[in-house]
C-alpha cells in the first residue's frame, strides 16, 4: 500500500478572520498540513508582473495547477491545486449557472508508484439551485469511476446535512465524516467536504485546527490520510 496524503482549504483570498490581507500565515498553514496535494479555492493572482500568490503559496515544493472561474483585466480568481505529485492529466470543467457567480472543478489524473489515481476540486455556489446543479453536473462527470482511486474535496457551501446534494454524494461515494469548518474562529458548518472511492482508502479525515488556521482565512482546511493499492497489490487482487 502507498500512503499519500490531502488537503483543501478555501484560503478566501488571504483575508483572514482579522480582515488582514496576508499570503504568509496561509502559507504558513500550508506548511502544517505538509500534504502531498492540497486543493485551494478563492485564489486570486496576478497576470500583469504583480504577486503571483499561486507560485508564494507553491513555494517551490508544489507543482501548481490554476482552475480560474473568474477573469479580469489584470488577474485570475478561482480554484487551484497544489502537488508533489507527478500529474498526468489536467482538465477543467465549467459548472457555472446562468446569473450566478461563475464556478469550476479542476479534474486531475496524478500518477505515482505504477498506479494512477483520480482527484476533482471544487467549490460550489451560494444557492441552493446552484449546489444542486452543479452536483448533478459532477456526478456526471464522475460516473461511471474512470480510476481504481477516486477522490472529491472542495468548499461545497452545503449547510443542510440533509441536502439533496450531500446525499447524492454520499452515495456515489460512500459517506464520510462531517467537521465544521466555518467560520473558521468558531466553527459550526460543515462546508468543506472530502469524499474517497474505494472508503476503505481513507484512513483518517480531519479538520485542521491551530491558532494561525484560525485567523489566517475564514474557512479551516480539512487533511486526509489515504492508503493506495499499489500496482502489485491491484494485481494480487485479481
Amino acid at each position: 500500500m502507498l500512503g499519500i496524503t490531502v488537503a483543501t482549504y478555501n484560503i478566501h483570498r488571504c483575508y483572514g478572520i482579522d480582515r488582514r490581507f496576508s499570503p504568509e500565515r496561509i502559507r504558513k498553514v500550508l506548511e502544517e498540513l505538509d500534504t502531498d496535494i492540497i486543493a485551494l479555492q478563492e485564489v486570486e493572482t496576478y497576470d500583469d508582473g504583480g504577486f503571483d500568490l499561486l507560485k508564494f503559496l507553491s513555494g517551490g515544493q508544489y507543482q501548481p495547477i490554476a482552475g480560474p472561474t473568474l477573469l479580469r483585466h489584470n488577474a485570475q480568481y478561482g480554484n487551484a491545486l497544489l502537488s508533489r505529485l507527478p500529474i498526468k492529466q489536467v482538465l477543467q470543467h465549467d459548472l457555472t449557472v446562468p446569473d450566478r457567480e461563475p464556478r469550476g472543478a479542476i479534474d486531475a489524473r496524478i500518477q505515482t508508484s505504477g498506479i494512477t489515481f483520480r482527484i476533482v476540486a471544487t467549490h460550489f455556489g451560494l444557492s441552493i439551485r446552484e449546489r444542486r446543479l452543479q452536483a448533478q453536473r459532477i456526478l456526471e462527470l464522475i460516473e461511471p469511476q474512470a480510476e481504481s482511486v477516486e477522490i472529491l474535496l472542495g468548499d461545497l457551501n452545503e449547510w443542510f446535512l440533509w441536502g439533496r446534494p450531500l446525499r447524492w454524494l454520499h452515495r456515489a461515494f460512500a459517506k464520510t465524516p462531517s467537521f465544521a469548518t466555518f467560520p473558521a474562529c468558531f466553527p459550526l458548518l460543515a462546508l468543506d467536504r472530502l469524499w474517497v472511492r474505494p472508503n476503505i482508502v481513507l484512513k483518517r479525515l480531519q479538520r485542521h485546527d491551530s491558532p494561525i488556521a484560525r485567523i489566517a482565512s475564514d474557512h479551516l482546511p480539512l487533511r486526509a490520510e489515504l492508503e493506495l493499492p499499489t500496482r502489485l497489490t491491484l494485481d494480487t487482487q485479481a
